[in-house]
């Protein structure tokens, strides 16, 4: 347990808000509930007896700086993140306070990365951005399969996951995401991001996935936040995305329901194995994790880091912009999640013909 330390929460009404709160809750922090919408702020603090909320937006600045005014640190879960990383981020800066989002859009992540890292440094201020299923986890696990290698030719996150019932969130940031691409792709290849055109589905490919999953059809270049945090510190020039096949047609249907609650915790009965390769020569890598529900894991994920940044216990003790890998000791923070989340030790072995 810590200290009663307070932690602000950005969109603490939404889905994955939620969790978050809860967490920092259990975790013996106490949560400061943030928000645009008094009438949810409202609701959810009743449903809280002892937490208090504040009414806040993107669009105003001062209503930002009166809502971190006393806290430790905050945690952005509001998306479309493209809208509201930008402005979050500068309210910690101007209140000194360490920032953790859930985003797990592309662009958004590429925006934090490049927009504050020279700020968040000389102002003193961890922002660790995508701190969440996506782009958070496949970071720590990649991390931690390369061990003591420096470099590797090549990464691959392949997602399992038994379904994808999208919150309205997800929708939200998908169509932000879509406009800004204008039609076109991304993924990162020869050590960069490129955005290209391309004709056609995306590949449909087999993957192996360990027992009980199996072997699975998955689409290619389903290219993720990954993409982002993981070259921004290890050099891998190429990092590739798979996703099931199943889950990425519920994903696209515009008539897939949001996930449905089945148990006292909130979580959906959605589970997931994220299958991490790194191959550097003729001798690859492999570290396997697998939990339940991929926006309820983003909670503990989010809260560990922040009650790592605020403990002290982090690579660097200045302020920037760092991704999950960068700043954690990342097998330690794996383990530290043992009872959300199920991780496989490193296994190696030589890499097939085909890699």
């Amino acid at each position: 347990m810590v200290s009663k330390q307070t932690v602000a929460v950005f969109g603490a009404y939404g889905h994955t808000g939620r969790f978050v709160v809860t967490e920092l809750r259990d975790r013996g922090f106490v949560p400061l509930l943030l928000g645009r919408d008094a009438g949810q702020l409202q609701a959810l603090a009743a449903a809280h007896p002892g937490l208090a909320y504040r009414v806040a937006s993107v669009d105003d600045p001062a209503s930002l700086d009166r809502a971190l005014q006393g806290v430790a640190a905050v945690i952005n879960c509001a998306g479309p993140f493209a809208s509201t990383a930008a402005p979050v981020i500068e309210a910690a800066l101007r209140a000194a306070v360490p920032y953790v989002d859930v985003a797990a859009e592309i662009e958004a992540n590429v925006d934090t990365f490049t927009g504050f890292a020279d700020r968040a440094r000389a102002a003193g201020v961890p922002v660790v951005p995508a701190m969440a299923f996506f782009g958070g986890l496949g970071d720590l696990l990649v991390t931690a399969a390369m061990g003591d290698w420096t470099a590797a030719d090549e990464a691959h996150i392949a997602y399992g996951l038994s379904s994808w019932h999208p919150t309205a969130g997800t929708r939200a940031a998908g169509t932000v995401s879509r406009e800004r691409r204008d039609g076109r792709r991304v993924r990162y290849a020869g050590g960069r991001l490129e955005y290209y055109v391309a004709e056609g589905d995306l590949p449909i490919l087999e993957w192996d996935f360990p027992a009980p999953l199996g072997t699975r059809t998955v689409l290619g270049e389903f290219t993720m936040a990954d993409v982002v945090t993981v070259p921004s510190h290890l050099s891998i020039p190429e990092v590739r995305n798979y996703m099931t096949t199943d889950a990425a047609k519920e994903l696209a249907a515009p008539d897939t329901p949001a996930p449905m609650v089945d148990e006292e915790l909130g979580r959906s009965a959605q589970t997931f194995t994220v299958d991490v390769v790194v191959r550097s020569g003729d001798t690859q890598r492999r570290v396997v994790a697998g939990g339940q529900d991929i926006y309820a894991i983003s909670a503990p994920l989010a809260v560990e880091a922040v009650h790592r940044i605020l403990g002290g216990r982090t690579r660097t003790s200045a302020g920037g912009v760092a991704s999950a890998g960068a700043i954690f000791d990342a097998p330690d923070f794996l383990r530290a999640l043992s009872a959300h989340l199920s991780v496989e030790p490193r296994h190696e072995s030589r890499a097939p013909q085909s890699a």
